[in-house]
Formats: structure tokens, C-alpha cells, sequence
């Protein structure tokens, strides 16, 4: 049993010198995102688990924290674009287009703990909501470039696939919908494990109908749907008895009989997201192979042509094109992006920030119309620790030490008025010695003691000692307003 002074485990304690670093690199991000023109925003850390549901994929949705309450299922907030988006259908439809919004607080997700992962973490970001590609897709990266820049990290790395390009070369193989799903969200898959591993991750969810129930061939939808009525009336089974209607049963049984058909597509494309799997690199080496291998499948793509736009304007945003590479097997796991995605990493392959576009969210989500929208998070913790070290600050911090307890009302009295003039204060409450106290101030890095007794209380002043000089006077009440 855990002592009950011990955090949750993989989450933590943040103390404070680590603190003080991390709001250095979260102010410096927050100006760059408000220099941008992006407006903060606050929202419930406790959400309608299904919000999460609909369309994180199975991956995050498995390190959702849920729980029930009150007669309601509840989560924890694992990322901010879905909560945000809830926001903006219940509350900002009505707000001008296009919409910056900035966010800053803290997610849960259950993961397993290792080096910059936590269970409970801080995400720094932005949505552009109403902002179509390519134009703020590029604002969305360069922006993201640009707060990294701002918080003193270097190196890093900007990795940007698109998963309209791969859905829409998918299409253009005439697949269905549900086959499209499991293909695109399995690229990233397919590089670890393997063309196998996806073939087993098909086969577990859109099977082939058993042998001897596939669809006579030349049918079209309606012809096939007619069938199969009169396959089932002649084997007497009576549809009328369910919850769903025979049409309905129908064309449900019709999308599995005909995934047996698609067998051929499904080979052409895997074959296809194999070969552009293999495609990782600059974007002047890589867009033309991409160029290449669609011309060739015989496919048209007009995210490819979309992508490049992007990139070109990156450029004119001023990003180092050194720093961006293509990989379209990039997946993010999310199942709600729709255009570009990317994620930028540090020297050490650590994940700082990530984002992407997702046209369909607010539809999805009960808004009144289609909204383009496109965002990225940074992972603070994760920033912060490779951050430039923050200058050390221009404080000016003293220390109070009334001699006697009927010193210390006037004590305060001089902390606040010190206060008023900039100063960090602090008055002494143990009732220490003054040469504890010249200790104590060392130790702690303070840089001013000032010391009250009677004969200072009597003279309304106080004596002033500059602890890195060493330099020591008298100091009038009233001259204090003058600092």
C-alpha cells in the first residue's frame, strides 16, 4: 500500500525552482501566441465522456480517465480540440471568422510513465477555427515554430504528413468508408510491425464474408439488394421481427457481402501506402517521388497539390526549410484530422508539439454548418526541459527582521511599503536573531535585509543592508517612496 504522502503514480510534484523555469518557456510561448493574435481561453477539466468517444481513436481512448457520477459518464480531459470545439458549437458560432483561440492548462492520460510522459501533464496551444488550408495550416506551423524559437529551444525538427492525401488516393481506389478508416489510421503501424500486421488488423475488423456467401458478380446495389430479400424470403427467415427495419437489415448484410468484392483493392492499396511509406525526407527531394508514385497508380490528388502550397508558405513565414521533413506514414492517432498533420521533435527524438487539420469536427461535434479548423498542442514539461536555462530574474528581494516582537507590526508596515516599490518582501516570523538572519538571507539568495528595533520604530526608519556589497545605512520611512 502507497504512502498516502506519495504522489499518483506516474504523475508528479513539480517543485519550485523546476516551476519557476516552466512559466518562463509557458509565458514565453503564451506572448508568441497572443502576439499572433490568439485569444486565451479557460474550460472544465471534467467533460461528457462521449465527447472523447467519437473521435479520439482507439488508442487515446484507451487513456481516457472515466468515471461515473451523479448518474453521468464522466472523463478527464485528455486533450483540449474537443473540448474547445464543444465550446465554440454551444457557445461562439455567432463569433466572426476566422476564430484564434489560445489555451494553457492541464490533461490526464493514462500512459505508461517514461522519460517527459506523465499522467498528468500541461498543454499549450491553439486552434484557427474558420481558417481553410492552405493558408492557415502554414500560419498554424510557422506559429508553432515560432513560440519554440521564443522559449530558447533549438535543433528541433518539424515532421508534417497529410491524411487527406492518403484518404483521398484511397477513394480514388474505391474503397469503402470503413475500409479507408482502418488503412489510414494504420500507417504509422505499417512501418513498425509490417504490411502483416495491417493485412491481421483488416482481417479482425471489415472480414470477407465466408466462402459460398458471396454476391453473384455483375450486381449493382439495387440488384443485389433484391437478392438477397428473395435469398432470405425462400430460406423463410422473417426480417419484420427485429428493432431494424428489412432495409436496413439489408443493407447492412449488403456492405459485408460486398467487402469480399474489394479484395483486389484492398491488395493495390496496400501495396500503394507501402511504397509511399517509404518516402521520408526533405520536401524537394520527397514531393516529386510522391508526384511520381500517384501519376503512376493512375490516382489524382489535390491534397498533394495542397501540401506543396503549404510548404511553400512555410517558407514565406520565414521557417528554416532544413528543419521540415515528409513522412506521410505520420498518423498522430487521432482520429478527427482530415488535412495536414505534423509534430515537431527535439535532437533526441522527443515529442515536443504536434497538430492538424480537421474540417469535420464541428459537424461531428452537432455545429450548424461545416467549419475548417486547424491547431497544434506543445507539451509544456516536454519544452520546458529542453529549453535555453531562463536568465535569472531581475528581482529585488529583502528580508524584514524586527529585533523584538514589539517590532514587528512595524515590520510590516516597511515590507508593504518596500512592496509598493517593487520590492519581493518577506518578514521574518521565528522571531530569529539578526545573525540567524544574515544567514538565513545567504542561503536563500536574498539580496537586502533591513533591520527594524525601537531606535528605528522611534526615528520611523530602518537600517538597510545590501548583503552582495556590504554596504550598510540608515534609511528614512518616507525615503522609500523615492526608490
Amino acid at each position: 500500500m502507497s504512502s498516502p504522502i506519495e504522489a499518483v503514480r506516474g504523475m508528479r510534484d513539480v517543485l519550485p525552482d523546476e516551476q519557476r523555469a516552466t512559466a518562463y518557456v509557458r509565458a514565453a510561448l503564451e506572448r508568441t501566441l497572443a502576439g499572433h493574435g490568439y485569444l486565451p481561453i479557460d474550460l472544465p477539466i471534467v467533460e461528457q465522456r462521449e465527447l472523447y468517444l467519437r473521435k479520439l481513436g482507439e488508442e487515446l481512448v484507451g487513456k481516457v480517465y472515466e468515471f461515473s457520477f451523479g448518474g453521468r459518464e464522466l472523463a478527464l480531459r485528455p486533450e483540449w480540440t474537443a473540448s474547445l470545439l464543444r465550446a465554440y458549437v454551444a457557445n461562439m458560432q455567432d463569433q466572426p471568422l476566422p476564430l484564434r483561440i489560445a489555451y494553457s492548462g492541464p490533461v490526464f492520460r493514462y500512459e505508461r510513465p517514461q522519460r517527459g510522459t506523465y499522467r498528468q501533464f500541461t498543454q499549450v496551444g491553439v486552434e484557427l477555427v474558420g481558417g481553410p488550408a492552405p493558408r492557415a495550416d502554414a500560419e498554424a506551423l510557422a506559429l508553432a515554430c515560432a513560440g519554440l524559437d521564443a522559449a530558447g529551444v533549438g535543433g528541433y525538427r518539424v515532421v508534417v504528413g497529410h491524411i487527406g492525401l492518403i484518404r483521398e488516393l484511397l477513394v480514388g481506389l474505391g474503397l469503402e468508408e470503413r475500409t479507408q478508416g482502418v488503412l489510414v489510421w494504420s500507417m504509422e503501424r505499417m512501418r513498425v510491425d509490417g504490411l502483416d500486421a495491417v493485412r491481421a488488423r483488416l482481417g479482425e475488423t471489415i472480414a470477407a464474408p465466408p466462402p459460398g456467401l458471396e454476391l453473384p458478380a455483375g450486381l449493382d446495389d439495387d440488384q443485389a439488394a433484391a437478392w438477397l430479400l428473395g435469398m432470405l424470403d425462400a430460406m423463410r427467415i422473417d426480417l419484420s421481427t427485429g428493432t431494424r427495419s428489412p432495409q436496413d437489415v439489408v443493407a447492412r448484410l449488403l456492405r459485408k457481402l460486398r467487402r469480399g468484392d474489394q479484395q483486389p483493392q484492398i491488395d493495390r492499396a496496400l501495396d500503394l501506402l507501402s511504397r509511399l511509406g517509404q518516402l521520408r525526407g526533405a520536401p524537394a527531394e520527397v514531393l516529386p517521388l510522391v508526384a511520381d508514385l500517384i501519376a503512376q497508380s493512375g490516382l489524382q490528388s489535390a491534397a498533394y497539390a495542397e501540401l506543396r502550397a503549404i510548404l511553400a508558405l512555410l517558407a514565406d513565414h520565414g521557417v528554416d526549410q532544413g528543419r521540415v521533413e515528409i513522412d506521410l506514414c505520420l498518423g498522430r492517432g487521432l482520429h478527427y484530422y482530415t488535412g495536414l498533420i505534423f509534430e515537431i521533435y527535439d535532437g533526441d527524438q522527443m515529442q515536443l508539439c504536434g497538430g492538424g487539420r480537421y474540417d469535420d469536427l464541428v459537424s461531428a461535434l452537432g455545429g450548424r454548418q461545416p467549419v475548417p479548423a486547424v491547431g497544434f498542442a506543445y507539451g509544456l514539461e516536454r519544452v520546458a526541459a529542453v529549453a535555453a536555462a531562463p536568465p535569472p530574474p531581475e528581482e529585488r528581494v529583502a528580508l524584514v527582521a524586527p529585533v523584538s516582537d514589539e517590532d514587528y507590526a512595524y515590520a510590516l508596515d516597511v515590507a508593504r511599503r518596500l512592496r509598493l516599490r517593487g520590492f519581493i518582501a518577506t518578514v521574518d516570523v521565528r522571531g530569529r536573531t539578526l545573525a540567524t538572519n544574515l544567514r538565513d538571507a545567504a542561503r536563500r539568495g536574498v539580496g537586502y535585509l533591513a533591520v527594524v528595533g525601537a531606535e528605528e520604530r522611534a526615528q520611523a526608519s530602518f537600517v538597510w543592508r545590501d548583503l552582495a556589497s556590504r554596504d550598510e545605512r540608515r534609511v528614512a520611512l518616507g525615503e522609500i517612496a523615492d526608490w
